[in-house]
């Protein structure tokens, strides 16, 4: 099952980080988030990626060119044949398909343009800014069991603010605010019949909005919920947690072996 990453939008409110490459590209421990997000779905046998590019494509290009000789221990390269010979270190087994999307193209214009690779088979798909700990293979079956058009994952927000634990007046501690009563969002993370590209009028379709809330109204939108870790890297500050998170050693994300 192919997995479509979409990792052509602009960034606006990550502008620090996103003027000289795509939001999918801004790193995480040294690796970009999108490298991330395909080790989440590799780590559960899903290894064939189709990555919708737009804004600063080419950075992604050439980081994917790059990767098998980036990663390896030792280089030995003939000058004078251009020929490359690899040694160490061991590549990741995935197919990736890195397809220009157009610049401006909405999420559901992406997906649209997608068609042709895609063919007629059921699809995972996400976005290229959000990670969690998804048990994707438990999301597939949950799909597959239900027969409906399209699954998408909810999550809980991330809260925004902490909590304080009183002592009397006394301030005794900051805590981080429970996410129990937030409500649910749409966290991405979707399996789709291919029948929903049908929904998508064009490069102009937001996938969020006309497509979704059509498949909605017709009963064929089913909600997988994971009230486990989600996080989306949308501003400075999101970065910052993640990049904490990271460094600790403790990402709840990383559910793979390193």
């Amino acid at each position: 099952m192919k997995v479509v990453i979409l990792a052509g939008g602009l960034g606006t409110r990550l502008t620090e980080e996103t003027e000289t490459r795509p939001k999918p590209m801004v790193e995480i421990g040294g690796r970009p988030i999108l490298w991330h997000i395909m080790k989440i779905y590799a780590s559960h046998g899903f290894r064939e990626f189709v990555v919708a590019l737009g804004y600063k494509g080419d950075v992604i290009k050439r980081y994917f060119l790059d990767y098998a000789k980036l990663q390896c221990q030792n280089l030995t390269v003939n000058l004078g044949s251009g020929d490359v010979m690899r040694r160490g270190g061991q590549p990741e087994d995935w197919t990736v398909h890195l397809v220009e999307t157009g610049h401006a193209t909405n999420t559901g214009g992406r997906l649209k343009r997608l068609a042709p690779i895609l063919g007629r088979e059921t699809f995972m798909a996400t976005y290229g800014d959000g990670v969690a700990d998804v048990d994707v293979r438990s999301l597939v079956k949950f799909h597959k069991e239900h027969g409906k058009l399209a699954t998408a994952t909810a999550v809980r927000p991330p809260a925004r603010f902490g909590g304080l634990v009183f002592e009397g007046d006394r301030i005794a501690q900051f805590t981080e605010k429970p996410q129990v009563g937030e409500g649910w969002i749409n966290g991405g993370f979707f399996v789709l019949e291919p029948q929903v590209l049908d929904y998508i009028e064009g490069d102009e379709t937001s996938w969020e909005r006309e497509p979704m809330e059509r498949i909605a109204s017709e009963g064929q939108l089913m909600a997988f919920r994971h009230g486990e870790f989600w996080q989306c890297m949308d501003t400075l500050r999101d970065l910052r947690l993640l990049e904490g998170l990271w460094a600790s050693g403790k990402a709840p994300w990383k559910v793979w072996e390193s």
